[in-house]
Order: structure tokens, then sequence, then C-alpha cells
């Protein structure tokens, strides 16, 4: 079951998730240079942080900025899944039941591929 979008809701969730894409972009530029700083002061053998009571150690600084990391990857991938669905006229329909996902839905997760009962059927 094909179901389209209007060329305006279409134009508006586009401009949304680029909107998404910049910020992640933003997020994950940041932290890849964070992480370049971590790394860099992991290699230092003089800096023992791991004795600090004062502060987060580099392991746990390495361990939190590459979640963050991950996290801004997969937010990317997603973006970049739902503007292609956008180019490819499937946005907005379910790819599990084939049924049109409710613009509701969209609005608030924007990258969602699943209608809202397929989606609470997967958790």
């Amino acid at each position: 079951m094909t179901v389209t979008m209007t060329p305006a809701q279409l134009e508006r969730f586009q401009a949304k998730l680029l909107r998404e894409r910049a910020d992640a972009e933003e997020r994950f530029a940041e932290f890849a240079d964070a992480m370049s700083e971590v790394r860099a002061a992991r290699s230092d053998a003089s800096a023992d942080d791991e004795h600090d009571p004062e502060g987060p150690t580099m392991t746990q600084e390495w361990s939190q900025r590459t979640a963050v990391l991950a996290d801004a990857r997969a937010e990317l991938a997603e973006v970049d899944r739902a503007l292609a669905r956008i180019a490819d006229g499937s946005y907005g329909v379910c790819a599990n039941c084939g049924k049109r996902i409710a613009v509701a839905r969209l609005d608030a997760r924007p990258t969602a591929e699943l209608c809202i009962d397929c989606a609470r059927l997967q958790r």
C-alpha cells in the first residue's frame, strides 16, 4: 500500500531532518575533537589521572565520549535513511506494514520508519 505525503509535508520534514543532521554533525565534530584530546592525553605516559580523586579518569572520559560519538553517528545514519526515503518516495510509509505513519508521529520523531502500532509490537 503506497501512500504519498503532500509536497509541502515532504519539504517540511526534509528541512527538519536537515536541521537535525546539521546538529548531529556539529556534535560529532565537537566530540571527535574532544576524543583527539583524550587520545593524546592517554598516550602521554606522564599523565597518571587514574589516581586523581578530584575528577574523572581518562578511561571514564574516553568511555563517555565514545558513547556520545556512537550516538551521533547512529543519529546521522537514521537521518540519512529518512532523507533517502524522502528521495525515493517511501517517507511516511511504515516499513513493516505499509500503512501511512501518522504526521504527529513524524513530527515527534521524523526519522521513524514504523507506524506507532508496529513500533509498539517491536518493544
